[in-house]
């Protein structure tokens, strides 16, 4: 397996940009947290800490898509240089507005400053991996090690902030976040040899007029991804905040953030297990089963009675995430051109954050009136809207594929950007984005590909749940999500 991840390391830059893109995305795990502990412990008051951190995720929702839209354009660095010095600046004075007493609204204007420009390394480090490699197997490869990378910034992250917030000092949980986006980003961003070329003009049409570029959410396919990571957030952010409780009803508060670190472990060896192996059945198919299994797991966790069983709960329903969070964001490949990857990947990654925070927010009203339990039937119930939303739609992901893309520019009529040679192979040996990788040398489907099988082309972005402790009554944190494979053959 080991060799399997040391292949694509050994590509020229490759280690470089996946090591700082780890740094740089510290912040993601752990300025939502830290937000709340900081303010909660100078203010005394978990709404404000609550409204305040809602004001961030929601700041990132909104931004996020717009400056991923930019750096396809222009670049990365170009885009994202002075965004990160004005995330880092904002971030920094968040820190002194609580610190020194400032007016609430303060508080606000820089939580959502930072928000708005801090952006999607996870959508970048993704770009990147694009960019950098061709083999199908190899991107397969690339996107499951930065799902397993996400994982460990979940399980570091949250455990790292909620420790100095509470034994150095109330905003010391935010001093890693910064010097991670700074160190981070700024060496990410300097490695101009792998960064993927901007796309900035648009196709011009019959009559000499530059078509106008329009949103990859035009695409049905992406909405459908978009409402089904809406509700996967939904199922983190609740099940984070019901962990809380749970534990403090057992009283073992201290553990909640151990058990929900056990959870992101189970996630991130399973991205690393599926990154090893190569697959033949349907991307579209895989997501499908892989929504189903998250669904039944978290669903046993309104039946648990003792934390040693939520955490072995938690361990095995964890194997579901990763995969499922890489098919997911696979997908985005086949409905979004190859010009517009890191906007797609950056509204899929968005939508995991908003459900997230409304996640939090509802299981934490519940719990005030049902206790941990009414919490997970949050859970269940979020599991229950993604599943249907997953099976209502097998069709339009089904139907997704490299030729029916959102151009890079125009309407609907507008030709695809981009060459498309790693999207749609054609010739002796092309598969079908569709076939189960039936033929001369296809396994089974879901089997692993052997000698001759057709192997699925991978895309880029993740995540996996928050494992932040989090208060019962505030919104969650965000969560980026992770890429990984697609279904077409080339």
């Amino acid at each position: 397996m080991l060799g399997t991840y040391r292949d694509v390391l050994d590509r020229p830059g490759a280690l470089a940009f996946s090591g700082a893109g780890v740094i740089a995305r510290l912040p993601m795990s752990m300025v939502g947290i830290g937000i709340i502990l900081m303010i909660e412990s100078l203010h005394g008051s978990y709404r404000l800490a609550g409204a305040v951190s809602a004001a961030y995720v929601l700041a990132q929702a909104v931004c996020s898509p717009q400056l991923a839209r930019l750096v396809d354009q222009h670049g990365q660095a170009r885009v994202m240089r002075p965004a990160l010095t004005v995330s880092a600046v904002a971030l920094v004075a968040l820190v002194l507005c609580a610190t020194l007493d400032a007016p609430v609204w303060t508080l606000y204007a820089t939580a959502v400053l930072v928000g708005a420009t801090i952006g999607s390394f996870g959508a970048l480090v993704r770009a990147r991996w694009s960019h950098v490699l061709s083999d199908p197997r190899s991107l397969h490869t690339a996107y499951s090690l930065e799902s397993a990378l996400d994982e460990l910034v979940f399980v570091v992250g949250p455990i790292l902030a909620t420790t100095l917030a509470t034994a150095v000092a109330p905003s010391a949980g935010l001093v890693v976040p910064v010097v991670g986006m700074v160190l981070g980003g700024y060496w990410f961003l300097a490695q101009r040899r792998t960064e993927p070329p901007p796309h900035g003009r648009r196709p011009v049409g019959p009559d000499g007029v530059r078509a106008r570029r329009v949103s990859v959410m035009r695409s049905g396919g992406m909405v459908v991804l978009a409402v089904v990571f809406v509700a996967m957030g939904s199922i983190f952010g609740a099940t984070d905040v019901s962990t809380v409780a749970f534990a403090e009803e057992a009283g073992r508060q201290a553990l909640a953030g151990v058990v929900l670190a056990v959870f992101a472990c189970g996630s991130m060896i399973s991205g690393l297990l599926y990154g090893a192996r190569h697959w033949v059945t349907p991307l579209w198919r895989r997501f499908a089963i892989g929504m189903v299994a998250l669904a039944v797991g978290v669903s046993l966790f309104v039946l648990v009675s003792s934390m040693t069983m939520l955490a072995v709960v938690m361990f095995v329903v964890g194997f579901a995430i990763a995969p499922t969070l890489v098919n997911g964001n696979g997908l985005v490949q086949h409905f979004v051109a190859r010009e517009r990857l890191t906007e797609g990947l950056t509204w899929v990654g968005t939508s995991l954050g908003v459900g997230v925070s409304l996640g939090s927010w509802v299981a934490g009203s519940m719990i005030d009136r049902q206790g941990s339990h009414g919490g997970y039937l949050v859970v269940v119930g979020s599991a229950a809207l993604a599943v249907v939303a997953v099976l209502a739609s097998l069709r339009t992901l089904r139907a997704g594929n490299p030729d029916a893309r959102v151009p890079a520019g125009g309407g609907p009529d507008d030709p695809p950007a981009g060459d498309g040679t790693r999207h749609a192979g054609t010739g002796p040996g092309a598969g079908d984005p569709h076939d189960d990788g039936a033929g001369p040398g296809a396994g089974a489907a879901g089997d692993t590909a052997g000698p001759g099988a057709p192997e699925p082309a991978v895309p880029p972005d993740r995540s996996a749940p928050t494992t932040l402790p989090v208060p019962m009554d505030v919104p969650g944190t965000e969560r980026l999500a992770p890429v990984a494979d697609d279904t077409t053959t080339g």
